[in-house]
């Protein structure tokens, strides 16, 4: 099991009260949300290895080269020490570090690597798993993995971790016409604002669906810009014709990366805690009571 955990913090920042504080009076909201996420988690599909996937670096720059719009509207300039930093809801970021110190000594995997988006590590790892993966996101970009063959399917959060959308090739191929390997071209075609990629004006999901179910991928759909017999309105293949520049790079933009330099982890799911008196000074630090000693039960059990 494969966790987006910035996805997961998230939503466990916005759906817990911010009233559940540390006994300083900081937020805690997040932290304990992700603690009792993950306890249920692991009550429900009791996975054999966990790993919690981190954003090293949220907006790559390798990205941005390639498509200097790629998640640009999330730099918070009017707060941000720096130009990469990405606005978060001030009584978060201070969560973050305590998420890690806590998973840390709880002994949960925990992964980030430099230059990379969390959906890149969970690539990477998808790629060399020798047995089924669940992977748990509320990111769409993450249906490209999908393969039924490899018994690889995202859980998709609705409400908590406790409703989970279970997304397969059948899943996809009834939302939107295409399997995981079909999902990248799909998304590139449609755009996604919310990651500032432009996509091809004009085109969106349904014409995009409806275009690689005629010509089978991007590829066959560029190919069919140059076929004068090719069955395309005269304005879409105008617009195709036009975004030759975007489409030659969005590929790799939106494509998650399988070759992540992936660091040694032991990422079975602990039994006990790797670090226990560690852990013990962060509860009482934080208060973290009930969420982390139910999620060390379930462990434990």
């Amino acid at each position: 099991m494969l966790l987006d955990t910035a996805s997961l913090y998230f939503r466990a920042y916005f759906g817990v009260p911010e009233s559940v504080k540390a006994p300083d009076g900081t937020p805690v909201n997040a932290v304990r949300g992700l603690l009792e996420f993950i306890d249920r988690l692991v009550k429900d599909h009791r996975p054999d290895e966990l790993v919690a996937c981190m954003d090293a670096d949220w907006r790559p720059q390798w990205r941005v080269d390639l498509i200097p719009s790629y998640k640009a509207h999330r730099v918070a300039e009017e707060h941000a020490s720096g130009p990469d930093e990405e606005e978060v809801p001030d009584t978060l970021s201070p969560q973050v570090p305590v998420i890690e110190a806590v998973l840390d000594a709880v002994g949960i995997a925990r992964v980030g690597v430099p230059g990379y988006e969390a959906d890149d590590v969970i690539g990477t790892f998808t790629a060399g798993a020798s047995g089924p993966v669940d992977i748990v996101t509320g990111d769409r970009d993450l249906y490209q993995l999908v393969d039924d063959a490899r018994g690889i399917r995202v859980l998709y959060p609705i409400k908590g971790v406790g409703t989970l959308q279970l997304t397969d090739e059948a899943a996809l191929r009834e939302k939107y016409g295409v399997d995981g390997r079909g999902y990248v071209d799909l998304a590139l075609l449609r755009g996604d604002p919310s990651d500032g990629l432009p996509g091809v004006p004009g085109i969106g999901e349904k014409t995009a669906a409806k275009l690689l179910a005629e010509f089978g991928d991007l590829d066959g759909i560029m190919a069919a810009v140059d076929d004068p017999k090719a069955k395309l309105t005269p304005s879409q293949r105008k617009r195709l014709t036009e975004a030759r520049p975007y489409v030659a790079v969005a590929p790799k933009v939106v494509r998650v990366a399988s070759d992540v330099p992936l660091p040694q982890v032991d990422t079975r799911l602990p039994h006990a805690p790797r670090d226990p008196a560690g852990l013990t000074e962060l509860a009482a630090r934080w208060g973290l009571g009930s969420s982390l000693q139910r999620l060390l039960s379930t462990l434990g059990a």
